[in-house]
């Protein structure tokens, strides 16, 4: 789709979404869920309510998808079977949430959306309306969804409005950071299948601008500005990584870049957008965390840094990681072969929630 892009047919991201509305299904019930589209707090979100009889209160699951902010949909096929499985396996409620996608809404709107969704459910009228325990909920996400779901769960920690505590936040292969796009990670797996280094910076800067300028910074690493120079510490991978995965990479320290980009778009420096900057003190009262991260996936530092800082701010943190997986292994789930990898990880996933929430 680069070269329709070129040409002007086709913006470069709805050539991919064309992808996703092929993989959409209709909303369909079955013998163990009944599953809905509906709203909460004005955004779509696809519910999927158990059939067992309730001898108690249900677990429930916020749900996001993703797709690097601009792609996806709660009823693509593989997140309805995933979002399914949860409900029916683990008698949980769960919320998959359609939040609207960059680039015609930009950062911080699909945050907002997320946001008010959990917010909206966390409310105790709500939760007794579909009989969820309130000390039993969740949010996770994969990828970008793994992103909101991080940013979501610092989020909820600052609103004196909640009353509500999550007990667990499940990341899968999360971006967490648009600092330093040039981890070892970012290094080793330019080129690989599923999500390149160039449509990971593609997805960054759609999330915040399509001026070509902010993406051409970050394709060079030099978007932050000197005077934000104290945030590295958050994602300097010299000492936040395991040495097996610093290899025989450098850490050479920051190059700088105009300070202009960061006024223009302030984004990319927001916690919200990159939970990586949350400090020490916020990441201490963080719930138990379930973080999956892959070996050649660009974005598996992010989620190998955030279990590194989770746990040193003294959070409960099970970290797996598959060396044998690529970025969004998960999604393979539904391939009419049986790719071995997605079965094993998405079930080592529900199984931790099992366990955990």
């Amino acid at each position: 789709s680069t070269a329709a892009d070129l040409l002007g047919l086709m913006n470069y991201m709805e050539g991919l979404r064309t992808i996703t509305v092929l993989e959409t299904i209709m909303v369909a019930s079955d013998e163990n869920v009944t599953v809905t589209d509906t709203e909460f707090s004005n955004v779509t979100v696809r519910l999927y309510l158990p059939r067992r009889a309730p001898d108690s209160l249900k677990r429930a699951m916020l749900y996001f998808h993703g797709g690097g902010w601009c792609l996806g949909d709660a009823g693509m096929k593989s997140y309805d079977l995933m979002s399914r499985r949860i409900s029916n396996e683990l008698n949980a409620v769960v919320v998959s949430v359609n939040y609207r996608l960059a680039p015609e809404h930009r950062f911080p709107i699909p945050f907002e959306d997320v946001y008010s969704v959990t917010k909206y459910f966390l409310q105790s009228k709500v939760l007794f309306q579909y009989g969820v325990d309130p000390t039993r909920v969740c949010v996770a996400g994969d990828s970008a969804g793994g992103n909101l779901a991080a940013a979501v769960a610092q989020q909820l920690l600052e609103d004196p409005e909640i009353k509500t505590k999550l007990k667990a936040q499940v990341l899968i292969y999360p971006a967490l950071q648009a600092l330093d796009l040039d981890l070892p990670s970012y290094r080793d797996n330019e080129n690989k299948p599923v999500l390149t280094k160039n449509l990971m910076v593609r997805f960054w800067s759609e999330y915040f601008t399509s001026d070509p300028s902010l993406r051409e910074a970050m394709t060079s690493n030099k978007h932050v500005p000197a005077e934000s120079g104290h945030l590295f510490q958050f994602v300097n991978w010299s000492h936040l990584l395991p040495a097996e995965m610093r290899k025989a990479h450098v850490y050479k320290g920051p190059t700088y870049g105009s300070a202009e980009l960061a006024h223009k778009f302030p984004g990319f420096l927001d916690p919200r957008a990159s939970p990586l900057l949350a400090s020490d003190t916020q990441l201490r009262r963080l719930p138990p965390t379930y973080i999956l991260t892959c070996e050649h996936d660009v974005l598996r530092d992010d989620g190998v840094m955030y279990a590194q800082r989770l746990r040193a701010a003294g959070v409960q943190v099970t970290h797996d990681h598959a060396q044998d997986a690529f970025h969004g292994a998960l999604m393979f789930i539904l391939w009419p072969f049986d790719l071995a990898v997605g079965h094993r990880l998405f079930n080592r996933y529900v199984e931790w929630v099992n366990e955990n929430l």
